[in-house]
Order: C-alpha cells, then sequence, then structure tokens
C-alpha cells in the first residue's frame, strides 16, 4: 500500500532558507493561512512557493495594489513545466516600509533548464508586506 504525503508535510518549494524545512513549518501559514509574511524575504518566498503550487489567490492577494493585475489578466499560463529552486542572493531593508530582494528562480521547460534572476521591490502597508514591481535581469 502506498501512503500519500500530506501537502503540509513535503518540503517547502521555497527551500526553507536553507533549514530544509516542511511547508507546513515554512510558507503554508502565509500562503493558505492568512498570516502576514514578517518580512520582505519571506513574502517572497511565499509567493515563489504560491507559483509552484499554483495559488493564484495568494499571489494576487500579496501583489501591492498600485501594480496588482486583474484576475483577468494574470494567469500561470507561461509558467514552467517545474520548478527547481529558489536562491535569496539578498535582502535589504531600505528604510521602515521599503524592501528589496535579489534572488535567482530556476526552472524547467521543454526539457531545458533556465534561470531567471529578479530585483523584487517590496513595500509594507497596513502592517503587511507587499510584492510591488522587479526588475528581472537577463540570464
Amino acid at each position: 500500500m502506498v501512503r500519500q504525503q500530506q501537502p503540509g508535510s513535503i518540503p517547502c518549494p521555497c527551500g526553507g532558507q536553507g533549514k530544509q524545512l516542511t511547508y507546513a513549518s515554512c510558507c503554508q501559514r502565509y500562503v493558505e493561512g492568512g498570516a502576514p509574511a514578517p518580512d520582505a524575504e519571506r513574502l517572497m518566498r511565499s509567493r515563489y512557493t504560491a507559483y509552484v503550487l499554483g495559488n493564484t489567490d495568494y499571489l494576487l492577494a500579496s501583489w501591492h495594489a498600485s501594480t496588482r493585475p486583474t484576475r483577468d489578466t494574470f494567469e500561470l499560463g507561461g509558467t514552467p513545466d517545474k520548478w527547481l529552486g529558489l536562491t535569496v542572493h539578498s535582502h535589504a531593508q531600505q528604510d521602515e516600509t521599503h524592501a528589496q530582494v535579489y534572488f535567482t528562480a530556476r526552472y524547467r521547460e521543454g526539457g531545458r533548464g533556465y534561470r531567471m534572476t529578479e530585483r523584487s521591490n517590496f513595500v509594507l502597508e497596513d502592517g503587511r508586506w507587499f510584492y510591488v514591481d522587479g526588475a528581472v535581469e537577463a540570464s
């Protein structure tokens, strides 16, 4: 008999900040539980996890209203065949309400591996961090 893993017991897609945490002990509280991410890095990690899991609701809810696409215009279409991992290079708190996260997400599409490197900007409003925008570097 094959036992299925409970979703919360799988390794967290974000890499668990290098601690090999389970989804339940890492990003699940933000992605599914409504808890606010305590800093921009954890918000970015939870957004990566939401992309891996296909959680459009969380992605839109964690996007700042000034740059958020509408549900009609946002689609997970074009997402890779498989996300392979995340590396956070830096997390810089610019002031009390602004931060930037520099990261690389690895993925496979059509049998080829790719990297997407981005500097993402975040803002803290009403006690919650939001993704504002990002600059993708050519790779």
